[in-house]
């Protein structure tokens, strides 16, 4: 199996099915779903758990749709439960809410991971790869172009969104998501996974997700933790020189008043045009 595509909930009403339906309607079917709820209990999402469940009982047409119930201590907790029952060889995490941004999405990917896999072969080599693409930003109606090029200071600044993310699942078998960052786990594993995992980024030119944003991580107490965290997992990763260096230039091109322009609705489009130009 190619894909294992990893949902968490927790009370989270139609968000849930709107985010499942999305995977089901992929043309390629070489995928499971592994959906991990924490013991929700409004009733949207109960009623949506049991009628995936049966359609899971009756042998569902997307390969597998497998449900998992259980106490966790926060998303990335929950995320880690669920990674130990991938059978995929390549793991998305598509939160609720977040949705393919097309039927192909999978189609498109296995065209790049079967390309780059007949590379190893040749070079008689196994790489562990991230293949990542785009976004687009539903809240401000623009799509986001990722990073073409993982350097140390793209894994500074601009790492890809992690619904754009197509993990090798044995990255994440080896190293779980330190859920002691309550808000950039994520960003923390993926530089292990650049830093210390030995994976191989690749970018592919796929809009991978309709990413609907303004969640947990982007509250205003949350976005303080944020930085605070950024801060620890950098200087835990990166040389202090390069950190410094990263700082200072990060300061002289007005990064707040960059992200303000990115996330306004008004000026969010201009922003992504300039920076699309950018990366090619």
């Amino acid at each position: 199996m190619t894909f294992s595509i990893i949902v968490v909930c927790l009370n989270a009403g139609d968000r849930l099915r709107e985010t499942v339906e999305s995977i089901l309607r992929q043309t390629e079917r070489d995928y499971e779903i592994i959906i991990k709820d924490g013991v929700s209990e409004d009733r949207a999402t109960r009623a949506c758990l049991e009628h995936y469940g049966q359609s899971a009982d009756q042998g569902a047409a997307a390969g597998s749709i497998r449900i998992y119930r259980g106490q966790d201590a926060g998303i990335y907790d929950a995320m880690n439960q669920a990674v130990q029952y991938v059978r995929g060889d390549y793991v998305l995490f598509l939160n609720c809410g977040d949705r393919f941004y097309d039927d192909e999405v999978l189609a498109k990917t296995k065209q790049q991971i079967r390309r780059m896999t007949e590379r190893d072969k040749e070079k008689k080599d196994k790489a562990r790869y991230i293949f990542y693409g785009d976004i687009y930003e539903r809240r401000t109606n623009m799509p986001v172009q990722s990073n073409p090029k993982i350097d140390d200071f793209a894994c500074y600044r601009n790492l890809p969104c992690h619904q754009a993310c197509f993990y090798d699942a044995a990255l994440l078998r080896e190293k779980k998501f330190d859920a002691a960052y309550a808000v950039r786990a994520d960003y923390e594993h993926f530089l292990w996974c650049y830093y210390k995992g030995g994976a191989v980024t690749v970018y592919m030119p796929v809009t991978v997700a309709l990413y609907e944003g303004g969640g947990f991580s982007e509250t205003r107490e949350n976005e303080r933790r944020s930085r605070r965290e950024h801060r620890e997992i950098v200087d835990r990763y990166m040389p202090a020189a390069a950190v410094r260096k990263y700082r200072l230039i990060m300061a002289l091109t007005f990064a707040p008043l960059r992200t303000w322009i990115a996330r306004n609705p008004v000026t969010a489009g201009i922003y992504q045009r300039i920076k699309r130009k950018l990366y090619r």
